[in-house]
């Protein structure tokens, strides 16, 4: 059922698809994981076999694996784009005062509307960042899903062999 998923860079709806498809993936193998589990616990009842302990451990032990990875990427990641956040909307700030401030000193009707398209291309450029915002916070939360993702469809894939 795994699906290899590219998102294009500067396509925020692309990546918030690949998120949600990596998300349905993992719902449903958790979802096969948990009945299986289930279904072995209730077989095994209060006298579980070593293989039995062995899998109940392992089910504990490998969500706390997961959830430390994942903030491990989560927390790299967002340290970066934070700082590049900050900086390209300090940028688009500055960029866009300086716009409007030219645009209200005009001495000229023809100053007047160069200096409105420039502000309208610059508001265009800040639209798109932000675009790209949404991008890199769908990414930001793909990079948390993965480890999380992985172990839940390595399991499904593992005790649907049994």
């Amino acid at each position: 059922m795994t699906r290899k998923t590219r998102s294009l860079p500067g396509n925020p709806f692309l990546a918030w698809a690949d998120l949600a498809w990596k998300t349905g993936e993992m719902s449903m193998a958790s979802a096969q994981v948990i009945a299986h589990r289930t279904a072995r616990m209730a077989a095994a009842g209060p006298t579980p076999s070593a293989r039995d302990r062995q899998e109940f451990t392992r089910m504990g032990q490998e969500k706390f694996d997961a959830a430390a990875e994942a903030a491990r990427a989560i927390a790299g990641s967002l340290a970066t784009m934070n700082l590049n956040v900050g900086a390209s909307t300090f940028r688009h700030m500055v960029t866009a005062t300086a716009a409007l401030m030219s645009l209200a000193a005009s001495r000229s009707v023809g100053q007047s509307v160069t200096r409105q398209a420039k502000l309208a291309e610059t508001f265009t450029r800040s639209a798109i960042a932000a675009s790209a915002l949404s991008d890199s916070t769908a990414r930001l939360a793909g990079r948390g899903l993965r480890p999380i993702h992985a172990r839940a469809t390595a399991n499904a894939r593992r005790l649907g062999k049994r």
